[in-house]
């Protein structure tokens, strides 16, 4: 397959080199394999496709398409987010040690504590955006340093390139969620990292119809053994889901220009609210990682936390928000409110909750695609 050499918002179309020439017809948006199985030519001889949780076309595609985005190797495709990390730590054994971002996603915290803490595996969560601590934290045993960033929902910046350097003076591998800013922004393996995990139901499918997940590949190593774990656990990406999501990646670049242009917009609003404590946004100068971000990132994405104050106050913009949804998930073209303390962190101890700045007063939003300025009419309302 020739590689040409596109930029990232062709490639979101079309990939860097051609699709596979499996069908004649032409046709411009890449067919559904709706098939469990597929038929042999004869003894020992295969089509290349023998099963559907192995292979499948219409899944190929997507991932083609993600790892020409992420610059990788390969990209293996699963059921969801949380299906890709649940098989992405069964790389680790009993005994292992991982240095973890603080402010995950509390479905990940959940994971590591309620499966791999179970399977004998050690974690230790540190504020990753602070060298000194991610340093101090790495143990002999240490085989992985896992973190988000910007983290969720908090909005922490870490160095991508200086916790690769930690990661390579300790031989543990680095994993990077790119989930919130997408390979249009921030592309973590040129960066260092060994892998990158994305919830593909959040932006890089983009309409909030349907849910995915993905673990990009540095290296072939790695790839072989993501492509052992889906075979082996079955948790794969349904043909379907695969062609939605294909769908959603032709139009990342210009959502993600709206997204986070309503975004910038509404944060600089919000600073200026009476009702209004704290603005949590990493295009904002005065955000602690606002020079990291600038030199990682081609941008600072559609998300964005802050806190007002009172839970009175928060309860009352979940309650009368009307163009903005009250719901948990993101990334999609729809404007979506979060309530992280009684939500996406409620399996997070009280105490480590409130440690990271999550409270009754925490109010998370994924900022869509409408306009702006119905948007901001709607908080002001809803903060009235």
């Amino acid at each position: 397959m020739t590689r040409m050499n596109y930029r990232t918002d062709t490639v979101c179309i079309h990939g860097q080199g051609s699709r596979e020439a499996i069908e004649t017809t032409g046709a411009i948006s890449f067919p559904i394999y709706q098939t469990a199985a597929y038929a042999h030519p004869g003894v020992g001889r295969s089509t290349g496709y023998d099963y559907n949780r192995v292979q499948n076309p219409t899944r190929k595609e997507a991932e083609r398409i993600v790892t020409d985005l992420e610059h990788g190797v390969d990209t293996i495709s699963f059921a969801t987010g949380m299906a890709a990390v649940s098989a992405f730590m069964e790389l680790f054994a009993p005994g292992d040690h991982v240095v973890a971002t603080d402010d995950l996603y509390g479905g990940v915290i959940r994971q590591f504590r309620n499966v791999n803490e179970k399977n004998g595996m050690e974690f230790t969560y540190v504020d990753t955006s602070d060298l000194s601590a991610v340093e101090a934290a790495v143990r002999e045993n240490t085989k992985l340093l896992y973190i988000e960033t910007p983290t969720n929902p908090m909005m922490q910046v870490t160095d991508i390139r200086a916790v690769s350097e930690i990661a390579k003076k300790h031989g543990c591998l680095l994993a990077v969620d790119n989930t919130f800013l997408t390979p249009y922004f921030q592309n973590p393996l040129d960066l260092g990292a060994d892998v990158v995990i994305h919830s593909a139901t959040k932006y890089l499918e983009g309409h909030n119809d349907t849910l995915g997940g993905f673990i990009v590949a540095g290296n072939e190593e790695i790839a072989e053994r993501m492509r052992q774990m889906v075979k082996t656990t079955g948790a794969c990406l349904a043909p379907f889901d695969a062609w939605l999501i294909l769908r959603g990646m032709k139009t990342l670049s210009v959502r993600m220009e709206k997204h986070q242009e309503n975004a910038l917009a509404i944060a600089r609003w919000l600073t200026g609210q009476p009702k209004v404590r704290g603005v949590f946004y990493s295009g904002l100068p005065d955000h602690p990682g606002y020079a990291v971000a600038q030199r990682q990132c081609r941008g600072y994405g559609g998300m964005l936390t802050f806190h007002v104050d009172s839970q009175e106050t928060a309860h009352r913009v979940l309650e009368r928000v009307k163009l903005i949804k009250f719901a948990e998930s993101l990334g999609g073209t729809e404007s979506l409110m979060t309530y992280p303390f009684t939500q996406t962190h409620a399996d997070v101890p009280d105490e480590k909750r409130r440690a990271n700045g999550i409270d009754e007063t925490t109010l998370r939003m994924s900022v869509g695609i409408e306009n702006v300025e119905d948007l901001i009419a709607d908080l002001a309302q809803a903060l009235a």
